[in-house]
């Protein structure tokens, strides 16, 4: 489990010893890393949950070639323990705290822009989708994948190619041959989903409200759907907004 040092800085755990210890203490950048294979997939796991991180590295640690080198419980921590560890393969959930891992992603692809990145989550909308692969992801899969399908997306990550089953193909084409919100329309479904009026709305923008009940109208046109209640669940569902 992730833990804190004195400092501040995030812990790891090489899980396949069952004790508890830091990799860089035990192993100084100046020392080589003995403990490891230097032909296994190295991964780093960026779950808020705990339970989701140690059954993720109970998988891992079991299978054969594959290994895990740290766990982060935030974007934030994702980006400092790859810095640390620059791992082979990183599985990132999407939803975390102190950073997204959508934001996550592209600090670290702007950082090393070879990182061979998962985005392992339960959402699944289109829009998740979109952005998860937008920002640099290599593949996408649900948390409701078998231990097979999670080991080998790992491994045709790390040899370099996309890994995208046909559902989650299936839903970003979706997203693909929709119309798009523009950066407007999207701040006022935003707004819509936290239940506020035309003229809250109006006021938060600071526009009219003409010009909001226009906007309200692209949206409803876009999401086919009639109403403002149907076009916040639609937005929910798809991921464009998220509560």
């Amino acid at each position: 489990m992730q833990q804190k040092k004195s400092n501040g800085q995030p812990q790891t755990q090489h899980r396949k010893s069952r004790t508890p210890f830091s990799l860089s203490a035990r192993y100084p950048a100046s020392a080589p890393q003995l403990a490891m294979s230097d032909t296994n997939i190295r991964v780093l796991i960026a779950d808020d949950h705990p339970v989701v991180r140690s059954g993720l590295a109970m998988i891992i640690d079991y299978s054969e070639g594959i290994e895990t080198v740290a766990e982060a419980s935030t974007g934030v921590e994702a980006v400092e323990l790859f810095r640390q560890h620059q791992p082979d393969v990183v599985l990132m959930d999407l939803k975390m705290p102190a950073m997204g891992g959508v934001e996550a992603i592209a600090a670290i692809r702007q950082e090393f822009p070879d990182a061979h990145i998962i985005v392992l989550t339960t959402y699944d909308g289109d829009e998740d989708i979109y952005r998860g692969l937008s920002a640099g992801a290599r593949g996408y899969l649900l948390k409701n994948v078998t231990h097979q399908t999670l080991v080998d997306g790992i491994r045709r990550v790390h040899a370099g190619q996309k890994y995208i089953p046909p559902d989650v193909g299936a839903r970003l084409a979706e997203r693909m041959n929709s119309p798009q919100l523009t950066e407007r329309e999207r701040q006022v479904l935003l707004l819509l989903t936290e239940g506020k009026s035309n003229q809250e709305i109006a006021d938060a923008l600071h526009i009219s409200e003409g010009t909001i009940k226009f906007h309200v109208n692209g949206i409803l046109r876009k999401l086919n759907v009639s109403d403002r209640t149907q076009a916040v669940l639609v937005a929910l569902k798809r991921g464009i907004v998220n509560l």
